[in-house]
């Protein structure tokens, strides 16, 4: 880094902490753990902080906020959130740039899944490894069949209950609203209910993470619907995905899709986990990504030839 770039830096905790600055102005938080030389890029990742720890020997861990996401800056031109998911790309890689690393480790989680395969296939010279977790489906809005799909009845009541929620929402303080949003989310993320209180995701202190529906409705949202991912062989590096299947937000079927369409992939089912397989099914999870980013295929992993 910089000189000028330490300034925006700070050490708590022996991680470093701070702000950089894309290529149009905007600053992202990020969080850099562990001082291992293999590197590895989780963007949209506070939430798996404490979670992913154990990934962190014998590696350097660099989490960041989104643009207006999280602690990252606020971002009110609209010329500066229009691209939605491709800011996300080009933003992860400012990141990498600011870093000053050759090839990094990237690991995506729910649409950071897509994300992470679109910064593969525009910066394919930077990137080593791929990992997907639970990634949103190659095609928005496709309907899988049922066996490729969760929908249960907890589904069906948390959409009840958000419903009932959004009536409120003139009348309640908007931390308090924020926090009653995700103790009702919470329960479609994982299969077994007690696991819930582990989907500490919300980050309702913060005004962007509040807003985070708008932003994403009106700008991440309507990019996805435009992509296109008929021809991914610009993104030759090697991806593991992996997805419970019991996903009630991303569908299985999307990620048996993606393992399928992608070049270089190989898929890890997890068969009793939701959308947070790693809190369910920890050592099968965590262990398959070790290996994988220590340069081998986990033996867990699948080469996918039919969606079915």
């Amino acid at each position: 880094m910089s000189a000028a770039a330490l300034v925006a830096a700070f050490v708590f905790n022996g991680d470093e902490m701070g702000y950089l600055t894309t290529g149009d102005g905007v600053r992202l938080f990020f969080q850099r753990v562990g001082d291992g030389p293999k590197v590895v890029l989780i963007p949209n990742g506070f939430h798996l902080l404490d979670d992913f720890q154990s990934l962190s020997h014998g590696r350097t861990l660099i989490y960041y906020d989104l643009r207006n996401r999280g602690w990252s800056d606020h971002v009110s031109d609209p010329a500066k959130l229009a691209g939605g998911v491709h800011n996300d790309v080009d933003d992860l890689e400012a990141v990498r740039r600011y870093f000053g690393i050759s090839q990094v480790d990237v690991i995506g989680h729910s649409y950071l899944g897509m994300t992470v395969i679109l910064y593969a296939m525009k910066y394919p010279e930077h990137v080593n490894r791929v990992v997907q977790i639970g990634p949103m489906q190659p095609y928005a809005g496709k309907q899988y069949p049922a066996h490729l799909m969760y929908a249960d009845a907890i589904l069906t009541e948390v959409f009840s209950k958000l419903g009932e929620l959004q009536k409120e929402r003139e009348s309640v303080d908007p931390v308090e609203f924020c926090k009653k949003f995700w103790d009702i989310l919470r329960m479609i993320y994982v299969t077994d209910p007690a696991d819930a209180g582990r989907i500490n995701w919300g980050r309702c202190e913060l005004a962007n993470e509040r807003n985070m529906m708008k932003y994403w409705n009106e700008s991440i949202l309507p990019s996805i619907k435009e992509l296109n991912f008929n021809d991914l062989s610009k993104a030759q590096a090697p991806v593991l995905t992996i997805h419970g299947m019991k996903d009630r937000s991303a569908p299985y079927g999307g990620g048996r899709e993606w393992a399928m369409m992608l070049p270089n992939a190989r898929l890890l089912t997890v068969e009793n986990a939701g959308h947070a397989p790693w809190v369910e099914a920890p050592e099968l999870v965590f262990g398959a990504i070790r290996e994988f980013l220590g340069g081998a295929w986990p033996g867990t992993g699948e080469k996918v030839t039919s969606i079915d």
